[in-house]
């Protein structure tokens, strides 16, 4: 009876690894292929996440052909092959449920963006999105750091009327969308555009903290535009390098409070703007964002103020 009962309960554990293959096995090709089918910013951004995407789905496919090959197979564990198995197995969901978590945000075109096109030429390559003004050759850019898991695509129209006045504008397309992977991602867009005599490097929320640490690594850097973000270091001594913080009053990410005091970080000339209403996802167009704050402020209005407060602050650059 002893004997019938530890090996009725050996069987039983069998059969729950088994099972938790098979979810597993499931969860590596069921999350990559909804994120990869029902999100277009994943195809439309830096190819890392797709190809990551891909590696996970053909893994699983490949694990589920090896169980369903093997079903009627009961191997012996012992016990501490079996407690690293079911180790193994959660480490996997752990995995999918990151990559569940990188799913971006995608480009909502708002009302905001109802107006007449500005006349300019975009070029989308596989980690960036160019804009230049149409007819004629700028000499002054900007380089923009998207926020953490937002399609480059959602700051297109904000960034439009600062190329319509005349400035080369590139949005990056980071790696998983996270911009702290390749912070020094901006120098490869400087590169493309030696016509560029005057750079901004700019960027919103996690975006604007690898603006901020390669403006303070790069003295070729005139100006920094920061769009409901703050540096993680204090750029104080950074020569020559002129600031813009624009912040939202609503912001329930990039609040007020951190806001203000990053003053203490940044030059002791750098300029604040705070748009009265405004909250986080309103510096991009790819819809609510959770923890943010309620708006109080129609977002049109709201964009108007931060594209005129870029345009203004990228000409004021290349008058001085």
């Amino acid at each position: 009876m002893v004997l019938r009962s530890a090996h009725s309960e050996v069987t039983t554990r069998r059969t729950a690894l088994f099972w938790a293959s098979w979810l597993c096995a499931a969860a590596l090709i069921s999350v990559p292929a909804v994120m990869l089918i029902g999100n277009p910013a994943v195809l439309r951004g830096h190819p890392l996440l797709p190809a990551v995407l891909v590696t996970a789905a053909v893994v699983g496919l490949l694990w589920a052909a090896l169980l369903w090959r093997g079903r009627n197979v009961r191997l012996r564990r012992s016990t501490l092959r079996a407690v690293g198995a079911w180790l193994g197995r959660v480490a996997v969901l752990v995995l999918v449920a990151i990559l569940a978590w990188l799913n971006p945000f995608t480009y909502q075109a708002g009302a905001a963006n109802a107006g007449p096109i500005a006349e300019i030429s975009v070029v989308e390559s596989p980690t960036a999105i160019t804009m230049l003004p149409d007819g004629e050759q700028a000499t002054e850019g900007l380089v923009f750091y998207p926020g953490a898991k937002v399609e480059a695509r959602a700051y297109a129209d904000i960034l439009t009327p600062a190329v319509d006045a005349g400035f080369l504008v590139v949005i990056l397309k980071t790696p998983l969308n996270l911009s702290l992977l390749d912070g020094n991602q901006a120098r490869g867009a400087m590169s493309d555009h030696p016509e560029i005599s005057t750079w901004t490097v700019g960027g919103h929320s996690l975006g604007g903290v690898s603006a901020s640490s390669f403006a303070l690594a790069n003295q070729d850097v005139d100006g920094l535009l920061l769009y409901a973000s703050y540096p993680l270091d204090s750029m104080q001594d950074r020569a020559g390098l002129k600031v813009l913080s624009i912040s939202g009053t609503e912001d329930g990410l990039s609040t007020p409070g951190k806001i203000d005091a990053s003053r203490q970080l940044l030059p002791s000339d750098a300029a604040f703007l705070a748009v009265q209403g405004g909250n986080h996802a309103y510096f991009g167009d790819y819809g609510p964002q959770p923890g943010d704050g309620e708006p109080t402020v129609a977002r049109d209005v709201a964009q108007k103020q931060i594209s005129s407060a870029t345009t203004a602050f990228l000409a004021g650059l290349g008058a001085k």
